[in-house]
C-alpha cells in the first residue's frame, strides 16, 4: 500500500510526499523546498543560532530589517512588551501622530479638532499593530514591533510632503507558524480597524461628527491593508482563507464608501 498525503501548501493528494527538514510538513514535489511553501522555519538553514523574524504588515513599502532574535517557544509571558519594543512603539506613534497633525492642518481643522484627529490617527495605527502582536503571541510566537530606518525616515519626510506614507516599522515574528496562524495574525490588524470604524460611526450618529472622519480613517486603513498583493496583510489572509478575506474586504470597502460619502 502506497503512502499518500495532502500537500500542506496546495492541498494536492500525493504519493510519497516530501517531508520538510525544517518545519516537518508534508508537501508535493512542486512545493517541497522551504521557499516554495513559505516555510516558517527556513531561517534555520540561513542562521542556525539566530532567527531573522518574519513580518506582518505594512503600512507602506517593504522595509529591510537588521534585527535578529533568539526564539524560545511556549514562553510563559504570553502578552508582554520588552523595553526596546516600548521605545520603538513610542517613537513610531509620535511619527504617525506628526503625519496626522500635518495632514489635518492642511484641511483647516481648528486646534481642538487637530489634536483630536492626530491622536485618533495615531491610535488607529497603534491598535492595528498591537492586534498583530497579540494575535501572534496568542499562537506562542515571538512578536515585537520594531522601527526600521528606511520606514521611519519615509514617515518623517511625509510630514513635510503633500502625500503621506505611514511606514515607521512593523510587527516582527519568529517561531513555528502555519498558513492558518499567519493568516489569522494578519487578519487581526484590519479587523481591529473595521471594529474601530463601526464604533466611531455609532458615536458620530449621536455625538460629534468629528468621529466620522476617524471612522473613515480606520475603514480606509482596513481596506488598504486587505489588498491581496505583495507584503500586504490581505495576501496572507487570502492565501489562508478566501472566504474570510472576502468578508473582511467587503466590510472594509463598504465602510470606506459609506464614511466617505458621509463626509463629502
Amino acid at each position: 500500500m502506497k503512502a499518500t498525503a495532502k500537500c500542506q501548501y496546495c492541498g494536492e493528494e500525493v504519493v510519497l510526499p516530501f517531508k520538510c527538514a525544517y518545519c516537518g510538513g508534508l508537501f508535493c514535489a512542486e512545493h517541497r523546498l522551504p521557499e516554495s511553501h513559505t516555510c516558517p522555519e527556513a531561517w534555520r538553514a540561513r542562521a542556525p543560532r539566530e532567527a531573522p523574524p518574519m513580518t506582518t504588515q505594512r503600512w507602506g513599502e517593504q522595509p529591510s530589517y537588521s534585527y535578529t532574535v533568539s526564539y524560545t517557544p511556549k514562553t510563559s509571558r504570553v502578552f508582554g512588551f520588552s523595553t526596546k519594543e516600548l521605545q520603538h512603539l513610542a517613537i513610531g506613534a509620535l511619527l504617525v501622530m506628526g503625519v496626522g497633525f500635518t495632514y489635518f492642518l492642511t484641511i483647516g481643522a481648528d486646534m481642538l479638532s487637530l489634536a483630536t484627529l492626530s491622536v485618533a490617527f495615531m491610535l488607529s495605527f497603534l491598535l492595528h499593530e498591537l492586534a498583530h502582536k497579540f494575535s501572534a503571541q496568542h499562537f506562542n510566537l515571538w512578536a515585537e514591533f520594531r522601527l526600521t530606518l528606511q520606514g521611519a525616515l519615509i514617515t518623517l519626510l511625509s510630514m513635510f510632503l503633500p502625500f503621506k506614507i505611514i511606514a515607521p516599522g512593523a510587527v516582527m515574528m519568529a517561531g513555528s507558524a502555519t498558513r492558518e496562524t499567519v493568516g489569522k495574525t494578519s487578519l487581526a490588524g484590519p479587523v481591529t480597524n473595521i471594529v474601530l470604524s463601526i464604533l466611531c460611526l455609532m458615536v458620530a450618529a449621536v455625538g460629534p461628527s468629528l468621529f466620522l472622519i476617524v471612522a473613515f480613517i480606520n475603514a480606509f486603513l482596513a481596506v488598504f491593508n486587505l489588498i491581496p498583493f505583495g507584503i500586504m496583510d490581505g495576501l496572507k489572509v487570502f492565501r489562508w482563507n478566501k472566504i474570510f478575506w472576502a468578508i473582511a474586504f467587503t466590510a472594509a470597502a463598504a465602510l470606506t464608501v459609506y464614511t466617505y460619502t458621509g463626509l463629502y
